[in-house]
């Protein structure tokens, strides 16, 4: 099962299938985790990717107590169709 993993070295939450590496970079700003941009390769893209790897993502900033901006249109659209994530973004 694929599993997303938190590059902080890289400030990128990652989910890889295959040769195929999704990720949705960040930057922080003290409390405040600014997501900037998620890439999902087109070749698995129709597969939930982009759901579980966001999902992964502000599940970390939750538990870290962090507040989320979501610059990335996708993080953003995520976090409208999911109440649940409201109260994370600033």
């Amino acid at each position: 099962m694929e599993r997303v993993t938190h590059n902080k070295a890289e400030a990128e939450f990652e989910l890889a299938i295959g040769r195929h590496r999704a990720v949705a970079a960040y930057q922080m700003e003290g409390n405040t985790i600014v997501f900037t941009q998620t890439i999902v390769p087109e070749a698995i893209a129709a597969r939930g990717v982009g759901a579980k790897l966001i999902r992964a993502a502000l599940d970390s900033a939750r538990d870290r107590g962090l507040t989320v901006i979501p610059q990335c249109p996708s993080v953003a659209a995520f976090i409208d169709k999911h109440p649940e994530y409201r109260a994370l973004r600033r």
